[in-house]
């Protein structure tokens, strides 16, 4: 159930309601020997954050977490062109320094 946010017309008094969306918004200030009449304000509202299986907490890190985060990924990996560099040197090593012949196909 949602919480509204009403002020008085009258004394400018504001409170919070924990009310059903299908309720009739309240009419009279709960302020006690006001009466006025009140009018519901429009907020933003609570934010909300889905916790249990299924939500990772990774989620909601912030931006500059994730770049921290990124940073130090990068420098524990190889760069792609270091990965070639070095998958090419180890298919040319041979004991004899020659790349073995292909196998032949019998036909």
């Amino acid at each position: 159930m949602p919480t509204y946010e009403y002020k008085c017309k009258k004394c400018g008094y504001q409170f919070e309601e924990f009310q059903s969306i299908t309720d009739e918004p309240l009419k009279k200030c709960r302020q006690k020997g006001c009466r006025g009449s009140v009018y519901r304000i429009i907020s933003p509202g609570a934010g909300f954050l889905f916790k249990g299986s299924g939500f990772y907490e990774t989620d909601y890190r912030s931006e500059a977490y994730k770049k921290a985060a990124k940073a130090d990924k990068e420098k524990v990996e190889p760069s792609s062109s270091d990965k070639k560099t070095s998958d090419s040197k180890t298919e040319k090593s041979d004991s004899s320094g020659k790349k073995p012949d292909p196998p032949k196909k019998d036909n």
